[in-house]
């Protein structure tokens, strides 16, 4: 999401959709035929602030002089978060949830029940996990490395009956890695579902 309004944007979002097209020309022989290119701004803040052009979704194409669309491959949209106002209550479908998840990410303590599907609470836990700060981003792949490797000797020691010991290996490095994420702000019961421990362990943490 871009949150800091900048001079000339409009003038920007066409050198950037420039980019992607550029890199299609291929060496020797080529037929010049392009890919779709996307360009889709999730901004914090208005870039057009006259009232009779105040949209919240704004779809653009390359038109002619009768409005009738010249090129079908290059589209730009612009999403005003600011403009979108819907509350919980009145989201319709997917796309006005997905903007609202969007708009306040920031601000959710945990998942509102609206928005409790699996798309979501995937989309939540990265969230949480890029908000780490670099220490203890760090720290959990560290955790988490040392979970897989102690995990794997588990695996073979179960495999050539030599059990003992493993386990309680394997549930430290499982406690490490839980609290680590619960540092990070994520939901317990997705910690659980990621370590194999049960809610209330996570809990005494």
């Amino acid at each position: 999401m871009q949150k800091a309004k900048i001079n000339f944007f409009k003038d920007r979002s066409l050198l950037y959709a420039t980019f992607p097209i550029r890199e299609q020309a291929k060496k020797g022989d080529w037929s010049y035929r392009l890919v779709p290119v996307y360009f889709i701004a999730i901004l914090d803040f208005e870039y057009d602030v006259a009232e009779e052009r105040r949209k919240f979704m704004r779809e653009v194409a390359l038109r002619d002089q009768d409005g009738d669309l010249f090129f079908d491959k290059l589209h730009f949209k612009f999403l005003q978060m600011p403009l979108f106002t819907k509350r919980e209550h009145e989201l319709q479908d997917h796309s006005d949830k997905w903007i609202y998840f969007l708009k306040n990410l920031e601000s959710f303590e945990h998942i509102p029940q609206i928005l409790d599907e699996p798309i979501f609470q995937k989309a939540f836990d990265v969230a949480a996990l890029a908000n780490l700060d670099r220490g203890q981003y760090t720290a959990y792949e560290q955790n988490l490395l040392d979970y897989w490797t102690t995990k794997a000797a588990f695996d073979t020691a179960r495999e050539e009956g030599r059990e003992e010991g493993i386990k309680e290996g394997e549930n430290r490095k499982a406690m490490e890695i839980a609290l680590a994420l619960k540092e990070g702000g994520l939901d317990p019961a997705k910690i659980a579902e990621a370590t194999g421990l049960p809610t209330r362990a996570i809990d005494e943490l």
